[in-house]
């Protein structure tokens, strides 16, 4: 089995108001992308919110998918990872962790990490576009008691430089998956890249 644990728990603090619930194309930014992970090859799909985030459940309502609350949400993402990686079921043996505010990831793209580390085996597999590394990526199972020790504000980053032999990357031509939507800049310079 391989799962997608998608981190859709952060603050939004420098957008001022909630991205998971933008407007993407006439649905919440977090349906879209959630609807991506359900439309790759993922066996299961979680979504990490923030505690009783009673908005961003709603949005989700009615899709396949397997909802954790972080109660500890506020102390940073790798929090959201963790709980992410301990809400997964027994026989996954690899995950994909993915953003919440990254829509231009396709399933494809997912896909294309999955073919990879089926045909592999490696550690880890991450997708670079345009030359510059980004997200998702993909961990074996064999990485997820590293993940586990990840704490404070940050996500794998630091995993995924400790040892460079063992992330294998996908390169793409497309650097319109490296956008995340953090700020409202970005989100006005993301909706003009949606209506290309």
């Amino acid at each position: 089995m391989i799962a997608g644990i998608m981190l859709a728990a952060g603050s939004s603090s420098r957008m001022g108001q909630p991205k998971q619930l933008l407007d993407w194309g006439g649905r919440p930014l977090v349906r879209v992308i959630a609807a991506t992970a359900l439309a790759a090859a993922l066996d299961e799909v979680i979504v990490v919110t923030a505690d009783a985030d009673a908005a961003v459940a709603a949005a989700l309502a009615d899709l396949p998918i397997r909802i954790v609350p972080n109660p500890r949400a506020a102390e940073g993402q790798s929090t959201s990872l963790c709980a992410g990686i301990a809400a997964l079921s027994a026989g996954v043996e690899a995950a994909l962790i993915l953003l919440g505010d990254q829509p231009f990831v396709t399933a494809a793209i997912i896909n294309a990490l999955i073919d990879a580390w089926r045909d592999r085996r490696v550690p880890v597999v991450a997708p670079v576009f345009a030359g510059v590394r980004g997200n998702p990526v993909l961990f074996d199972r064999a990485m997820f008691g590293e993940l586990l020790t990840i704490e404070g504000d940050q996500g794998a980053r630091g995993v995924i430089a400790r040892d460079p032999t063992r992330v294998h990357l996908i390169h793409f031509d497309d650097e319109r998956p490296l956008l995340d939507i953090d700020t409202p800049e970005a989100y006005t310079r993301a909706r003009r890249l949606l209506d290309v």
